[in-house]
């Protein structure tokens, strides 16, 4: 083999290992673009529920007036739910992320005070929040089956 087949060879390897470690470069930087798109999400839900009713989160019902005053946080709360569901049908979302979300959103969604905070501004969804009506259905149907 002479040295101009040899500096050939080498040069073709040094380029496939060059376009490897561009393409895992670009990969780790699309799953930490990912990452960092997902963690914004989740700074948005703790904003949220930092200003939610402690006697909400912990499953209780809650008075109608703490009900009418905190309806802004759980319109908040919903909106983002929905993004969050229209996002993962998107792909946008990974699905070991949407599984841990979506499972908090089915949680929360039966707890009281959250169903009275939905019945009261249900009727007012026309036409929107289709993602989490979808998710509210869905968690319903299979409340009713576990029950009967």
């Amino acid at each position: 083999m002479d040295s101009h087949t040899l500096l050939q060879d080498v040069a073709a390897v040094a380029t496939a290992v060059g376009v490897f470690l561009a393409a895992r470069e670009l990969y780790l930087a699309k799953d930490q673009a990912q990452s960092q798109f997902e963690d914004s999400l989740n700074a948005q839900y703790r904003s949220i529920v930092e200003d939610l009713p402690l006697a909400a989160l912990l499953g209780q019902r809650i008075a109608e007036s703490e009900l009418e005053r905190t309806l802004p946080v759980f319109y908040r709360y919903f909106d983002l739910s929905n993004e969050e569901a229209f996002l993962r049908s998107q792909g946008r979302i990974r699905p070991d992320t949407w599984a841990n979300w979506s499972e908090g959103i089915e949680q929360n969604m039966a707890r009281p005070a959250f169903e009275q905070a939905w019945e009261s501004m249900l009727p007012h969804f026309d036409g929107s929040f289709e993602a989490l009506k979808t998710i509210e259905s869905r968690r319903k149907h299979l409340s009713r089956d576990g029950a009967s």
